[in-house]
């Protein structure tokens, strides 16, 4: 068992008091940036060698090209999943130039449902979100996966949107967000938007690599009580491998069976 700690607002990895592994949902975030690193090369190997080291069962996906295009390792979801040994779901696609890329979700958990959302906003960058449900220990999670946009009035058009999903769920359905916010202040208004229904959570700097400054890349948990562990994964091939470091989360699930969940 973990000695108890405080999660600290920028800092190394933190512990509370944490029940048997298989009992926990070992969860990261990482904005892959279509598998181009820091060195301007572009490699779903060092991608997929990072989620290994990361060592999580489960694992929301930014920027991932998932379409076969002139590149070898263009269809980055699916080498990444032989690579990792893990499923993959598909997040609605941002379609450019005959490629599509967006979010997704990788995971070694069984899959009980996957619904997907659409977050574009007037003409800019089609954006959306991956809503998959996990049987965790017995227990259903919901694993939310977004990618904001990159200007305010975006942002916040698609937080609301968030939000309006958010509020439809059952208040006892454990939950967790994360993903890329793009959102660059820390009192933003999405930011707070958010923390208010599902509480502040600790954060930490991931952007960009070489001078981290921004703490773009977020986990949200609720119950706040469940989420045990928050950290940063900064390793010598997570410095090169893409320009966001991922994070990673151990959350607890609260026993919801999954018979709730089939109730009219």
């Amino acid at each position: 068992m973990a000695a108890a700690a405080d999660i600290l607002p920028d800092g190394g990895p933190s512990a509370i008091e944490t029940p048997a592994a298989f009992e926990s949902l070992h969860i990261g975030s990482y904005n892959i940036h279509k598998c181009v690193g820091s060195d301007g090369k572009r490699s779903v190997s060092r991608i997929a060698e990072v989620i290994r080291e990361m060592g999580c069962d489960t694992i929301g996906l930014q920027e991932v090209d998932s379409r076969p295009g002139p590149h070898s390792d263009s269809m980055q979801l699916e080498y990444l999943a032989k690579a990792t040994g893990m499923q993959s779901v598909a997040g609605a696609a941002i379609i450019r130039h005959d490629r599509e890329y967006g979010n997704a979700l990788l995971t070694t958990r069984k899959i009980l449902d996957v619904r997907r959302h659409d977050l574009s906003f007037r003409r800019f960058e089609p954006r959306g979100a991956l809503e998959v449900d996990l049987d965790v220990a017995g227990s259903i999670m919901r694993i939310f996966v977004m990618h904001l946009g990159l200007l305010p009035s975006e942002r916040r058009y698609q937080m609301r949107k968030v939000l309006q999903i958010l509020r439809e769920m059952p208040m006892n359905q454990p939950v967790v967000v994360l993903g890329d916010i793009n959102e660059w202040l820390p009192l933003g208004r999405p930011l707070r938007w958010l923390n208010g229904l599902l509480g502040k959570p600790p954060w930490l700097r991931t952007f960009p690599v070489y001078a981290p400054m921004f703490a773009l890349d977020r986990v949200w948990v609720r119950p706040t009580g469940s989420l045990l562990q928050f950290s940063v994964h900064r390793s010598k091939l997570s410095r090169r491998a893409s320009d966001h470091f991922p994070v990673k989360a151990v959350v607890t699930p609260e026993a919801v069976p999954f018979r709730d969940r089939r109730m009219p």
